[in-house]
């Protein structure tokens, strides 16, 4: 079996006395895309970064594909091909559309450019049609749009989406769910964080509940979705 692109192990997190993360195992294969669940406060950002580095754990291990990078600088785990679309979506504001787009262009860890600049703005027209835009003049949605178009631009391996369509219209939650498709289908494994578990579901290979920094429960949605006790219990369906 091919080893994950990445494994923690044991991980432990705090924020000064407060124990946020509890001995948590989670694991990302090549070509998977999992869902990350639980409600507010349980700890599904705080792994995130963790893994990204941009959180130090205070216990357990972080691996990409096979190197441990526990602790690592963001800018060192990105560079094996993890990328991060962060809440809050971090877009450069004073920069355009276009100048956000290929500050962020290059290859990825094997050498290839499948998502090149011309192929993003064919994912996401509404993007190409607001090239000139400022980060700052673009909607909510349209500010996702370009924070995933970006991280699409740096040819990943994983890409990790934190809450994916909190505040977005109907309209383009819908539009981000399509693309979360397309990014599947192009074989980019990917980590993501929604309250929306149905349409989680209908696109993940594999999900993970997090109650109080600890796993819950780890399966199939074929298998989430055969235990509605379970959803209404942990995800207050």
């Amino acid at each position: 079996m091919a080893q994950p692109l990445i494994r923690a192990t044991g991980l432990n997190t705090h924020y000064g006395a407060s124990h946020i993360l509890r001995g948590i195992d989670f694991t990302v294969d090549q070509g998977q895309t999992i869902g990350l669940m639980g409600r507010n406060g349980m700890g599904k950002t705080t792994l995130l970064k963790s893994i990204m580095g941009l959180v130090k754990p205070s216990g357990g291990r972080v691996e990409i594909k096979g190197r441990e990078m526990t602790g690592a600088t963001p800018y060192d785990v990105a560079k094996l091909g993890v990328a991060y679309v962060p809440e809050g979506r971090g877009i450069f504001g004073n920069l355009s559309v276009k100048e956000n787009l290929v500050m962020a262009a290059r290859a990825g860890t094997q050498g290839r450019r499948d998502w090149t600049y011309e192929r993003v703005l064919e994912t996401f027209p509404r993007l190409a049609e607001r090239l000139g835009h400022g980060g700052q003049q673009l909607s909510g949605g349209e500010q996702q749009m370009l924070t995933i178009g970006r991280a699409l631009m740096t040819n990943p391996d994983v890409l990790i989406l934190d809450e994916a369509t909190e505040g977005l219209a109907p309209l383009i939650a819908r539009e981000i769910w399509r693309i979360c498709g397309l990014i599947r289908e192009s074989g980019i494994s990917s980590v993501i964080v929604d309250k929306n578990w149905k349409h989680v579901t209908q696109i993940t290979d594999r999900n993970v509940i997090l109650v109080k920094g600890e796993v819950v429960f780890e399966g199939s949605s074929d298998e989430l979705l055969g235990k509605p006790e379970l959803l209404e219990q942990y995800l207050g369906v």
